[in-house]
C-alpha cells in the first residue's frame, strides 16, 4: 500500500541535499587528470563552436559520448569558465541521484527510511566524490537510477509508462557513458526474472519489452543521431576509439594501470559507502530475509550482478562499484531503522575514518612528506605548514560525532535511531566540504594552476613536457599539446625531469616560474631545434 507522504518534508529535504551539493563546489582547483581533461574538452568545444565533436589539446577524444559536454558546456556558457561552472552539471545530477532514490522508497519503503536513504547517498564518499568532479560519473549514476527504478516499476505492474520511460534514461545514458548504460538496468530485471523460476512470467515480459516499439523509438531516436554521425564523421577511427579501446578493451584487459585482484570490490564498496559501510553487515546477516522479499531480491540481485560483473573486468576503477550502490544503499536504510546502540557506535567510527582519511595526513603533513620516495611528491609536499584551520575543523567535527555517539539515552528519547548517525555524517561531509577538501585541491593542483597564469599572457605557445596535467590548458585557455618543445615555446614540466635532462640540454631553457616541484620554462632550444612557427598556440 503505497505511503501518503507530507508536503513540505520532501521540499525541505530537496533543498537541503541541493545546498549539500553546492556547498563549496568550486573552491579546489580541477584535479588532473580526469577532470582536467573533461574540462579542456569542453572548453575546446566551446572555443572552436563544434558541438558534434570533442577534442583534448587539438586531438580527438574518444574517451566517451557526448551529453556531459554539452551539459558542460550549457553551464559554462551561463557561468563562465570556473571550476563551479564545470562541475555544477554533477552536482545537480548528485542532487537528482538523491532525490530519485526518496521518490522510489518513498511509497514502498515508507517516508522515513526513504529520508534516510537520500541523506545515507548523499554523505557517502562516493556520492561526495563524482557529485563533485568535472566529470560524466555522477551523469551516468543519475540515468542508471532513473532506468533500473523505472524498470522495477514496469516490473511489479506492468506499467507502460514506466517501461518506455526506462529505454528512454537507457537511451540518454549511451549519451553520456556507453553500453554499460543498458547493461546494468537489462541485468538488474534480468537477474530477478530469472531468479523468480516462473518461466512463463519470464517469456511474457520478453514479449513486452521486445515488442514495444514505442519504447525501441524512444532510445534509439535518443542515441542513435548522435552515434551516426559521429561514425559517418569519424569512420573506423570512432570505433576503435570509443567501442574497441574504451569499452572492449577496457573489459578484457587493464588498461592505464588500472588493475586489481578478485577482492578489489569487495574493499572499494565498503570505502564509497563509508561512513555507512558497517550496515552493510546487518545487511549481509539479513541476506535471506531480504531475498525473500520481491523488492529485496531485485535490489541484491542488482547490486551483486555490479560488484561481480565488474569484478570480472580486466580494468577496475573505484567509481564502477557506484553503479551498484544505490541498491545497498536503500537495503541499509531499512537495516538503519532497526539498529541499535552497537550499529550507532560503529557508525560513529565509520564517519571519524572517513573524517581521519582527509584531516589525518593533513595535520602530520611533515611525518608524511618526510616518508614520501617520489621526489616530484616530496617536492610537492615539502615546506607547506600544517593547515591548522582544517585540523581544528576536523577535531570539532570528530568532538561532535562522538558526542553525538555518546549522548545519554534521555537526550535522545523521541527521536528516530538514524538521528545521531546521519546528523554526524552531515557534519563530517561539511568539514571535509568546506576545509579539508578545497585546502588538498590547492596543495595538489595549486603549483599547476598557479603555473598556468603565469603563461596566460605571454605571447608564447605552451607545451606539456613529459607530464599530462591536462587542467593547465583550462586555466591557460589555450590548447597545450603533450610534446618536447621547440625553441621560442613555453614548457610545464616538473623539476625532478627537468634535472635529469641530457647535459647538452642542460642549458637550453630559461626559468620563468617554479612551485613545489613544478616548473614553466622557456625553451632556447639545441642545436638542430626547429623554432616553433609564428604565432602557434
Amino acid at each position: 500500500m503505497p505511503v501518503s507522504l507530507p508536503r513540505r518534508a520532501p521540499w525541505a529535504l530537496a533543498l537541503a541535499l541541493l545546498a549539500l551539493a553546492l556547498f563549496q563546489l568550486g573552491a579546489a582547483p580541477l584535479f588532473d587528470v580526469d577532470e582536467g581533461a573533461f574540462s579542456e574538452a569542453t572548453r575546446e568545444m566551446l572555443a572552436s563552436g563544434d558541438w558534434g565533436h570533442t577534442t583534448l589539446n587539438g586531438e580527438d577524444r574518444f574517451d566517451k559520448p557526448i551529453l556531459v559536454y554539452w551539459l558542460q558546456s550549457a553551464s559554462v556558457s551561463a557561468f563562465g569558465l570556473n571550476e563551479f561552472a564545470l562541475r555544477l552539471p554533477s552536482a545537480l545530477c548528485a542532487w537528482g541521484w538523491a532525490l530519485a532514490l526518496f521518490g522510489f522508497a518513498a511509497p514502498r519503503l515508507g517516508q522515513r527510511s526513504a529520508t534516510n536513504a537520500a541523506l545515507m547517498l548523499a554523505t557517502s564518499l562516493g556520492v561526495l566524490a563524482i557529485g563533485r568532479a568535472a566529470t560524466a560519473d555522477a551523469l551516468l549514476n543519475l540515468l542508471l537510477v532513473l532506468a533500473v527504478f523505472d524498470a522495477w516499476r514496469w516490473l511489479e505492474s506492468e506499467s507502460k509508462p514506466a517501461l518506455r520511460r526506462a529505454f528512454a534514461w537507457m537511451g540518454l545514458g549511451l549519451l553520456a557513458k556507453g553500453p554499460v548504460a543498458v547493461l546494468v538496468p537489462v541485468a538488474a530485471a534480468g537477474v530477478w526474472l530469472l531468479t523468480a523460476g516462473d518461466w512463463r512470467a519470464l517469456g511474457r515480459r520478453l514479449l513486452q519489452a521486445v515488442g514495444d516499439l514505442p519504447a525501441w523509438a524512444l532510445m534509439l531516436g535518443i542515441a542513435v543521431p548522435w552515434y551516426a554521425y559521429a561514425l559517418h564523421r569519424h569512420g573506423q577511427a570512432f570505433i576503435d576509439g570509443f567501442f574497441v579501446r574504451h569499452n572492449l578493451a577496457r573489459y578484457t584487459g587493464t588498461m592505464e594501470q588500472h588493475g586489481g585482484g578478485w577482492a578489489y570490490y569487495l574493499v572499494v564498496l565498503p570505502l564509497v559507502l563509508l561512513p555507512w559501510a558497517p550496515l552493510l553487515v546487518a545487511v549481509l546477516r539479513h541476506a535471506r530475509e531480504h531475498w525473500r522479499d520481491p523488492l529485496g531480491r531485485f535490489l541484491l540481485g542488482w547490486g551483486l550482478f555490479v560488484v561481480v560483473f565488474f569484478t570480472l573486468s580486466g580494468t577496475k576503477l573505484p567509481h564502477y562499484v557506484l553503479y551498484g550502490a544505490t541498491p545497498f544503499v536503500l537495503l541499509m536504510a531499512i537495516e538503519l531503522e532497526r539498529s541499535g546502540a552497537v550499529m550507532r557506535w560503529a557508525l560513529a567510527l565509520a564517519a571519524l575514518l572517513l573524517l581521519a582519511l582527509f584531516v589525518l595526513p593533513a595535520w602530520q603533513l611533515p611525518w608524511v612528506a618526510a616518508r614520501m620516495t617520489k621526489p616530484e611528491y616530496r617536492a610537492l609536499l615539502a615546506g607547506v605548514p600544517v593547515p591548522t584551520l582544517v585540523v581544528a575543523a576536523g577535531w570539532v567535527a570528530a568532538g561532535v560525532v562522538f558526542g553525538l555517539a555518546a549522548a545519554p539515552a534521555r537526550w535522545r528519547q523521541g527521536l528516530p535511531a538514524s538521528a545521531s548517525p546521519l546528523l554526524g555524517a552531515c557534519v563530517v561531509a561539511l568539514t571535509v566540504l568546506g576545509f579539508a577538501l578545497p585546502w588538498w585541491g590547492t596543495l595538489l593542483q595549486g603549483p599547476v594552476r598557479d603555473a598556468a597564469a603565469a603563461a596566460r599572457n605571454r605571447p608564447e605557445p605552451a607545451v606539456q613536457w613529459q607530464l599530462h596535467h591536462p587542467s593547465f590548458a583550462v586555466y591557460r585557455g589555450q590548447v597545450t599539446p603533450r610534446r618536447h618543445p621547440q625553441p621560442g615555446e613555453l614548457a610545464l614540466i616538473r623539476v625532478d625531469q627537468l634535472r635529469k635532462l641530457p647535459p647538452e640540454e642542460a642549458d637550453a631553457w630559461e626559468p620563468v616560474f617554479e612551485e613545489r616541484g613544478f616548473a614553466l620554462v622557456k625553451w632556447r632550444g639545441v642545436a638542430g631545434d626547429t623554432a616553433a612557427p609564428a604565432g602557434a598556440r
